[in-house]
């Protein structure tokens, strides 16, 4: 077979694409991760070769237990084309091609599924990546990240039995985060892990770079039905018979040195709409470190005078992906020793008020139609847009700042994990969930509270995109505050102690953070359908003008009138001014 040609199959069902054979229209096949990759691929962008695994695949396997009998075939078939492309064979000794086995589901699901990186690294390839990337610390680094995520996501290990040896490691060092490390140290961390590995899951961590890739595509499928994505799917309704791909893609390298990093960036900022630029960036760091907030990054605007050349680039192809998408595009990027490398792209999850002004900018710039602009926006958007607000004149105590994620007022008892979350708010009491970095185990704790506070993570951590996707107030990277989850207390800026059952209030639109229960103000909305606040006038709030332009695209499409529900003179007047063309039901 040429290295041109792809590889061929003979069974009915084709169970595996190569990233050049898809596009963006395939997702309920490829899922968004792999149809989006395809896209890329075909526009020319630069893209890490690599295939995706259908969601029939996954769906077979989990209806039967057993893959398709032709998977293996074919995935051997595409991987030995790209081993070909690639010039080196996957965890070849001297010079190992690594891949990462990433999920990949119809819809967005940030976090609920799984993924591990470097696949194909072995006590003997470690050596060979070492001496190909003229980095021991890179190769050590790299292999005890593949143990940690394989560890976890496959065979089922304790995370946090990770999470200490790390920490024990920092700690004698007496560093403060893990790029401190040496090569000698993450060496003693790699054998640390796989004794882990040896206890925990009774078995050797495999050496051989296929049975860890076949293993971690099991995993992935598995995934579908763990319970954060069953949760996470019951909470944002989506089907649970869709099945996720899984993308199989040769691994480029954040974690090289200064040179190097990751990033996630949007091309209009996802919380308010505003054209920008947005996003979070990390030096000398893998795809996963930024999303988890562990460190917290820096703005996507800085990448301009670490690389100017990157940034460029990076610029000019979010402008081509909004450009082609017609809409706010999430993206991720690696760059490796100054080579920008794109690993995903999607439609990006965007707060109500977002939505309704990227409608609007859509429109003004040509690039969609008044009909479309109302496909963008829901009702259940604009129900959030009325909820009430902070008093902006009221006496309060402020005790930090963090990144506004998530917009909203949103006012708790404090709770530093997800089980007392679910418990109290089942008691009825309203609690803010406040946590150094949330991970996907935190989903029920983030559902049951009004709010999220963290004190690691910027705007596409994981707490600032599930947030977003929720519409749920969230406060993030707020650095200033101490949080002790042993202890269940957090430390402000003076010394005072909030401790679990104190109220505290989070305003997810500033990012300020106060003691006690700051009263609310009604949202400009409910104050411009009211009739107090007029959308042409001077003062007019921009997002008082997106919705009432939104709106008048809706009265000039419809074809039916809207009656009110109201069962007395108040809720009829109501019921008028807010735009009802009369009563259509009420009760004598």
């Amino acid at each position: 077979m040429s290295e041109n040609k792809e590889p061929q199959v003979t069974n009915a069902t084709k169970f595996v694409y190569d990233f050049t054979e898809g596009n963006k229209d395939l997702k309920d096949l490829l899922g968004g991760k792999g149809a989006n990759l395809a896209e890329m691929t075909n526009l020319g962008l630069p893209v890490p070769p690599g295939f995706t695994i259908t969601t029939e695949a996954c769906k077979t396997y989990l209806d039967s237990g057993e893959e398709p009998a032709a998977l293996r075939d074919e995935v051997s078939a595409h991987l030995d084309a790209l081993e070909k492309k690639m010039g080196k064979k996957l965890g070849q000794a001297d010079d190992p091609l690594l891949v990462s086995v990433r999920s990949g589901a119809k819809f967005s699901m940030p976090g609920m599924m799984d993924t591990v990186l470097n696949i194909g690294l072995s006590d003997k390839s470690v050596q060979g990546l070492a001496k190909q990337a003229g980095d021991d610390r890179f190769a050590w680094d790299s292999y005890r990240r593949l143990i940690q995520m394989f560890g976890k996501t496959v065979l089922g290990v304790d995370g946090d039995l990770f999470e200490e040896a790390l920490e024990a490691a920092k700690a004698a060092k007496k560093v403060a985060v893990d790029t401190e490390l040496e090569a000698a140290d993450l060496k003693k961390l790699v054998t640390k892990f796989k004794k882990i590995v040896k206890t925990e899951a009774g078995r050797d961590f495999p050496q051989d770079p296929r049975e860890q890739m076949d293993l971690a595509i099991k995993a992935v499928f598995d995934s579908w039905n763990g319970e954060r994505a069953k949760l996470y799917r019951r909470q944002e309704r989506i089907p649970h018979d869709l099945g996720t791909a899984v993308n199989v893609c040769s691994m480029v390298f954040g974690n090289l040195g200064p040179d190097s990093g990751t990033g996630v960036a949007f091309t209009r900022d996802p919380a308010s709409g505003h054209q920008g630029v947005y996003g979070d960036y990390l030096q000398n760091a893998q795809g996963e470190d930024v999303v988890a907030g562990i460190r917290n990054t820096v703005a996507l605007a800085e990448l301009e005078s670490i690389d100017k050349k990157s940034y460029d680039e990076l610029m000019r192809i979010m402008e081509t992906l909004e450009n082609h998408y017609l809409d706010l595009c999430d993206i991720e990027f690696t760059i490796e020793r100054g080579q920008l490398w794109m690993l995903q792209t999607r439609v990006g999850k965007r707060t109500a008020g977002a939505a309704f002004r990227i409608a609007t900018q859509l429109v003004d710039q040509g690039l969609i139609d008044e009909a479309e602009a109302l496909q963008r926006v829901n009702g259940a958007q604009l129900a959030q847009l009325m909820f009430p607000r902070f008093d902006e004149d009221a006496k309060v105590e402020k005790v930090g700042r963090g990144i506004a994620a998530s917009p909203g007022a949103a006012v708790g008892k404090a709770v530093f994990d997800s089980y007392t979350a679910v418990k109290w708010s089942r008691s009825g009491e309203k609690v803010i969930l406040v946590r150094r970095e949330t991970n996907p185990d935190d989903l029920d704790g983030m559902i049951a509270a009004e709010g999220i506070l963290t004190s690691r993570g910027g705007k596409t951590s994981h707490a600032a995109v599930v947030a977003r996707g929720m519409g749920k107030t969230c406060v993030c990277g707020a650095e200033e505050l101490e949080v002790d989850t042993k202890r269940r207390r957090m430390t402000v800026p003076g010394g005072h102690v909030v401790e679990e059952g104190d109220v505290i209030s989070i305003d997810g639109s500033s990012g300020k953070v106060y003691l006690g229960e700051v009263p609310v103000v009604p949202s400009p909305v409910v104050e411009y359908f009211e009739g107090r606040m007029h959308a042409g006038a001077e003062d007019a709030d921009e997002l008082v003008e997106a919705v009432h332009r939104i709106m008048a695209f809706a009265d000039r499409k419809r074809r039916l009138r809207v009656r009110a529900n109201a069962d007395n003179a108040e809720d009829a007047l109501r019921a008028r001014r807010f735009g009802a063309q009369g009563i259509g039901f009420c009760r004598p």
